[in-house]
């Protein structure tokens, strides 16, 4: 039987944190589905395409050495609902702290009634990610600063060439 693995989100962009999750994930299923969630209201700062190819560019080939299958795929709506359609059985978040807890335990009860067949994995962030957010990244992205340290490095190529820094002196 594969095991497959749901694990959504905005990827706006993709960060080191969520790297780090899908490095876990990569021990619990056969098929890992990443997930782009898409909202018509909102304006990402990337397209859901130059997402797909930043993640493929990053874990594909982490993953198929490990002898698990990517699929990157674009969803509205539920996000359990798009669990449902592509098959999985698990729904896997990542946890930086206690606020995200609080927040991922409300989904999961509410997951659970509506898909009582994909159950939710916490996975916890590893220390050295904790702090990371996408929208600490675009922030820190759109005033000039440095966020490699924060995302893969054609993530950080795709925000430069988004935000080209300016290293003249304001008066």
């Amino acid at each position: 039987m594969t095991r497959v693995g749901f694990y959504p989100g905005s990827f706006d962009p993709l960060t080191n944190g969520h790297v780090d999750v899908i490095g876990h994930a990569a021990a619990l299923c056969d098929r890992l589905v990443v997930a782009i969630g898409t909202h018509p209201a909102k304006q990402p700062m990337f397209t859901a395409q130059e997402r797909t190819a930043m993640i493929e560019a990053t874990c594909k080939d982490r993953l198929a050495a490990e002898g698990v299958a990517l699929e990157v795929v674009s969803f509205a709506g539920l996000a359990v609902e798009a669990a449902m359609r592509a098959g999985a059985s698990l729904m896997l978040r990542g946890l930086r702290d206690g606020g995200d807890l609080d927040y991922e335990m409300q989904l999961a009860g509410m997951n659970s009634v509506l898909a009582p067949a994909v159950q939710t994995v916490f996975l916890p962030a590893s220390p050295y990610v904790r702090h990371i957010t996408a929208t600490l990244v675009r922030q820190i992205a759109s005033m000039g600063g440095d966020v490699a340290p924060f995302v893969p490095p054609e993530v950080a190529r795709a925000l430069a060439a988004k935000f080209p820094r300016s290293d003249q002196a304001h008066a």
